[in-house]
């Protein structure tokens, strides 16, 4: 289970379970276990301090590399 963060402020914006080897590029919505701080407009997701974390693609949210922090294990 992986816990995201904002990169700018730290605050916790998800719980993910991220499965398989590889990078995070995207978070599919069905393994999004909770969502913390997160400001939806539109198709934009947003940290609470105003960074955009990602864009809502219908099943996934395609993520912005350098708006995150992830710590947490893989499962594999």
């Amino acid at each position: 289970m992986l816990i995201i963060r904002c990169s700018k402020c730290k605050n916790k914006l998800f719980k993910y379970e991220k499965i398989g080897k590889g990078k995070l590029l995207h978070l599919w919505k069905k393994r999004i276990k909770k969502e913390y701080s997160i400001i939806k407009s539109n198709k934009n997701i947003y940290c609470e301090c105003g960074n955009l974390i990602g864009v809502d693609e219908g099943i996934y949210i395609k993520i912005i590399k350098s708006s995150i922090t992830y710590s947490g294990e893989i499962i594999k």
